[in-house]
């Protein structure tokens, strides 16, 4: 089915508690406060919202979990395949009792690639290895899958690629794609965790023909042995991780992207304890997107306590948010809302916290 996003500020009422703003969900129907306070009766109306915004796509709605299955090892689902079923991501499949890769190996990936001009407008652009090239490429790599669900996704295109099994590429081709004029090449989507073997296969393959660093947008849900292959790919090559951490408490992470968030931050800190091998460029950049109504100086300031702990000098980059896919019915970030994000991203120890897409804050509430 297409979707066809539609553009309308309107208000909606929480199910659980009768509030009613224009900073809640009409898709969820449940505020922040409901999911923090009573995710028994509030989580159930988010995870609805997240069936239905699968089934628009005709892609799997739950990750599969027949115990007769075959395991899938390269995510936080583990998805058990029942015969003639697929994997969450919709690449992997159960035929007659083996794995069938549909894509994401290194023979056929789907995605899509472009050349984004030095510098570009990438969330580390400004601690970036690249920061002051110009006359040079970016190799953006759009990988057509995710292991998450985000019902206020920018780039929700990938579902129609991730149901359609297309655009396709192999690791080779994309490695060509790798010019002279190529210095860096970034993978995200989507997300590049259900489709990492292509992208190690394609940076290896880009590497062994000249230096160009490998950076990561990720939600940081791939096995911990796949982070590790990836952090050794960034660390050698100068490139950089950017996880984007969308919330602290589970309840509301698991509104926004329909799952927890616990392998998520178990891997930035494994990968936060290895930034310390090469502080510039870092290896480790950390962003939130401000989704009014549910991320705000309390979900800001707990994530950026966990930085600063880990290791305070990771960059953290605060994102205003735009009304986008299921989430149409939210204003901008606030200015307002922005500063006290801002205010307790500093106050919980994070030395470098800054702000990305100020040209969509607004004053709406």
């Amino acid at each position: 089915m297409q979707y066809v996003m539609p553009l309308m500020l309107r208000a909606a009422r929480c199910r659980i508690c009768g509030a009613e703003s224009t900073r809640i969900s009409r898709q969820m129907r449940v505020c922040a406060a409901c999911l923090r306070a009573d995710p028994e009766r509030a989580l159930p109306l988010a995870q609805a919202a997240h069936r239905r915004a699968r089934h628009l796509f005709g892609l799997p709605e739950e990750p599969p979990r027949s115990a007769e299955g075959i395991p899938c090892s390269l995510c936080a689902h583990a998805c058990r395949m029942a015969e003639g079923e697929r994997g969450y991501c919709n690449l992997r499949e159960n035929r007659g009792g083996r794995t069938a890769v549909l894509a994401g190996g290194p023979e056929s990936g789907i995605l899509h690639w472009y050349y984004d001009p030095l510098p570009t407008n990438c969330v580390a652009m400004e601690v970036c290895g690249e920061r002051g090239s110009w006359g040079r490429d970016n190799l953006a790599v759009f990988y057509g899958a995710c292991s998450f669900n985000c019902l206020f996704c920018q780039n929700w295109h990938y579902m129609q690629d991730a149901a359609a099994l297309s655009p396709r590429a192999s690791a080779a081709e994309l490695a060509d794609a790798a010019t002279g004029r190529v210095a860096c090449i970034c993978y995200f989507g989507g997300d590049p965790a259900p489709q990492l073997p292509h992208a190690l296969a394609a940076s290896r393959l880009a590497r062994s023909r000249r230096p160009v660093r490998i950076c990561w947008e990720t939600n940081g849900t791939m096995h911990p042995a796949l982070l590790r292959r990836i952090v050794e790919v960034s660390l050698g090559s100068g490139g950089t991780i950017k996880f984007d951490l969308k919330a602290s408490s589970k309840p509301v992470h698991i509104a926004l992207t329909g799952f927890s968030n616990r392998r998520t931050l178990d891997n930035f800190a494994a990968a936060a304890l290895r930034a310390r091998e090469r502080p510039d460029p870092p290896l480790v950049v950390a962003s939130t997107p401000l989704v009014p109504g549910y991320v705000d100086e309390e979900e800001v300031g707990a994530i950026a306590g966990l930085i600063a702990s880990l290791n305070p000098e990771i960059p953290y980059r605060l994102l205003a948010f735009c009304p986008n896919f299921l989430m149409e019915n939210l204003p901008t970030t606030s200015r307002a809302h922005a500063q006290r994000c801002l205010d307790a991203a500093r106050s919980a120890g994070v030395r470098h916290v800054g702000l990305g897409n100020v040209g969509l804050l607004g004053d709406l509430y």
